[in-house]
């Protein structure tokens, strides 16, 4: 195995996905390294959304190839699929959260099904995660509806890192958020990818976070994508990236210095 292979998460090649006629991704490849944060992101219907929930199993593509941790998804069996799955977690966009279970409950369910812990030390390590991510202690006994959309998001994200991934895949995590609560938990996201070694997914239309958290940033556009640094990207020649990273909210992203050194 090569020193790429080896450096490499996730592979996709030649992926297809459709529904119907409407074709939204023809040949895309699409890798992510270990220990990045990779960001997503495109135009409305270029399938940001649907590349995610392609790779973690949600929809099934029309061809194409998806490994994951070395393993070719659709080669695995049921058992061998699941112990993959084990290995990532996911932070949807509306968080997800079961609504009638509190936050402690949410953030146990995951261990119940996949490791089978007993009632006490379940509790205690989704307190543990309730730390993790931010939290009050006092939230652990708290519904959804009782949360802001803020620490919903944080719930979303306990449950998540319950099992301890080596993958978090976030879809719009800062979505809804006001400017501080959106900084605050992209430094969640760096801190947590540090401290535990995370290698991170995240579809975003926030520059911000794009700029602040990602290392590298894979474009959709064409039905494929364009993967590099955001000051790499900002000199691709193609139009809606162009548009995307030069527009005026590009510039406020970046910055006036940052925007000067890449020749905006």
């Amino acid at each position: 195995m090569s020193a790429r292979q080896d450096d490499s998460v996730i592979r996709v090649t030649g992926l297809r996905t459709q529904f119907g006629r409407q074709v939204i991704h023809d040949g895309l490849d699409f890798e992510v390294r270990r220990g990045e944060v990779m960001g997503i992101v495109g135009g409305s219907g270029t399938g940001k959304s649907v590349l995610l929930r392609t790779i973690i199993g949600l929809i099934t593509p029309a061809a194409g190839r998806i490994e994951v941790l070395g393993h070719d998804m659709a080669a695995l069996s049921d058992s061998e699929r699941l112990a993959v799955q084990r290995r990532w977690g996911v932070l949807f966009q509306d968080g997800a959260l079961f609504s009638s279970l509190t936050v402690g409950q949410n953030i146990a369910v995951p261990m119940k099904e996949h490791l089978k812990l007993p009632p006490h030390l379940s509790a205690d390590l989704a307190a543990l995660k309730i730390h993790m991510v931010g939290l009050p202690p006092e939230a652990c006994a708290k519904y959804p509806s009782e949360l802001s959309g803020g620490m919903r998001k944080r719930a979303g994200l306990a449950r998540a890192l319950s099992l301890d991934p080596e993958i978090l895949f976030l879809d719009e995590p800062t979505a809804g958020l006001d400017p501080i609560g959106a900084a605050n938990f992209d430094q969640l996201i760096l801190d947590l990818r540090n401290a535990m070694g995370l290698t991170v997914v995240m579809v975003t239309h926030d520059l911000d976070s794009l700029h602040t958290i990602c290392d590298r940033i894979s474009v959709l556009v064409d039905k494929r994508v364009k993967v590099g640094t955001m000051a790499g990207l900002m000199e691709d020649p193609h139009p809606w990236i162009q548009d995307y990273f030069r527009g005026p909210r590009g510039r406020a992203a970046l910055g006036d210095a940052a925007a000067d050194h890449v020749g905006v």
